[in-house]
């Protein structure tokens, strides 16, 4: 590699070889009073980024803030979350114990709500409505005394309703779909219940209605009940098909093992023909 040099003594013009070693140097400096005649190196362009305001993806693109619709839930009356007043577990909504007065509004996927040992008073029928996915209520412990007709009769998944311990007077209609009713130690009395009320639920097993003042057994029963308890209640008499088809003498109600009927002021031994076809007799006085 060859440079070129101009001689301040004799302006006469030079030639300077460079070994390998010294090319790699930034500046060669010529011997004796020389003026470089070639211009200083500039430095290499580089492209600066233009810093942006949002980071890129591997794609260039722009990543989107994250969306969380209803992460904590529907708004209540007071404008505060669902969710953050209640525990959101998945599906299941947690509000025991929350002195709650109303039914707060719920996530739309909820599939199981708990609102035990709160103020509430009444279920109106817009207090469940599109929830599709609902399959258990629990109320347990409230001052529920009024029900709208339409609270649960639209609820196309619900499986189990426990209302135990409450002021309910009437029990509105119910689906069909239920599984598990329990509606112990409420105010039913005699026409709390409607007539043939669980016709039609096919796959009822368990019924209970303890603690109630009821007069009668809300007849007729569906033929999958496994368990009915109606202790402490005011029933005085049962009839021969109360549980069994007196036209048949060879039916077997196989399902229904757990009848209870004590604490009420009737004489089992007085209908024995009625439990004929029971796997086991009813729990109750015999005297």
């Amino acid at each position: 590699m060859e440079t070129l040099y101009r001689s301040t003594e004799g302006n006469t013009i030079q030639k300077c070889k460079l070994t390998k070693e010294s090319a790699g140097l930034a500046t060669v400096m010529p011997s004796g009073n020389r003026e470089l005649l070639t211009p200083p190196p500039q430095p290499e362009e580089t492209e600066e980024e233009e810093e942006e305001s949002t980071p890129r993806l591997i794609d260039g693109s722009s990543p989107q803030e994250p969306e969380f619709p209803g992460v904590l839930g529907p708004h209540t009356n007071e404008d505060f979350p669902t969710c953050l007043l209640c525990t959101c577990i998945s599906t299941t909504v947690y509000c025991d114990d929350h002195e709650l007065d109303a039914i707060p509004p719920l996530p739309k996927n909820t599939a199981y709500f708990y609102s035990r040992f709160n103020r509430i008073k009444k279920i109106n029928k817009n207090d469940f409505a599109s929830l599709n996915d609902l399959r258990r209520i629990d109320l347990t412990s409230n001052l529920i005394s009024e029900i709208d007709e339409d609270a649960f009769r639209k609820l196309p998944r619900l499986r189990e309703l426990v209302l135990r311990d409450n002021k309910i007077r009437q029990l509105p209609e119910l689906p069909t779909t239920l599984t598990f009713i329990d509606i112990s130690n409420n105010r039913l009395g005699r026409k709390g219940i409607k007539q043939e009320a669980f016709k039609d639920m096919y796959d009822l097993h368990h019924l209970y209605l303890t603690d109630n003042n009821l007069d009668h057994i809300p007849l007729p029963l569906p033929e999958n009940l496994r368990a009915l308890h109606l202790q402490n209640n005011n029933i005085l008499e049962m009839h021969e098909d109360t549980f069994c088809n007196v036209k048949n003498l060879t039916y077997i109600r196989k399902a229904l093992e757990d009848i209870r009927l004590d604490g009420n002021p009737i004489n089992l031994s007085k209908t024995p023909q009625a439990y004929m076809c029971l796997p086991r007799l009813p729990v109750g006085s015999l005297v």
